[in-house]
């Protein structure tokens, strides 16, 4: 398991109906603040701040397909050939990283073919290594350079 230790960050946040909001600056747009919401920006701050991933080659919330089901993952970050590189899948930090979760995030693989997968729930975060019949946990996340 990753400890991550996150940067500083001072999101834009707002109350409306009765409701907070946080401004993500990836999206450029307002989204509702839930528990899974709080996870998914600072990690997001994290993958930009501490690992340099580029803002630029990461996606929040895009609908893929399953088959005939529509789904939306939490955060892919793109190679510098804009391939997928990498799955992140944010739950919120009372979530156990379990079976369940990473199932989820391999299905998500099943479009995307990345070579590495996440599951964080704000607190810790599990990485794996895709190979072509294997996952093997790895014990930090990748670096973005070494992409080519």
């Amino acid at each position: 398991m990753i400890k991550i230790d996150y940067p500083v960050y001072h999101p834009k946040t707002k109350e409306a109906n009765g409701k907070e909001w946080i401004c993500d600056e990836a999206r450029k747009k307002w989204v509702l603040l839930t528990p899974e919401e709080w996870v998914r920006q600072n990690f997001l701050q994290y993958l930009v701040q501490v690992m340099h991933y580029p803002v630029s080659l990461i996606a929040i919330e895009k609908e893929i397909f399953l088959g005939d089901v529509k789904k939306r993952f939490d955060i892919v970050v793109y190679n510098k050939k804009h391939t997928p590189w990498m799955i992140v899948e944010c739950k919120e930090m009372k979530t156990a990283l379990d079976k369940k979760v990473l199932d989820q995030a391999l299905r998500y693989n099943i479009t995307l073919q990345v070579p590495y997968i996440v599951i964080t729930n704000g607190s810790y975060c599990h990485a794996f290594e895709c190979g072509s019949s294997l996952l093997k946990q790895i014990n930090h996340l990748p670096a973005l350079e070494n992409e080519q």
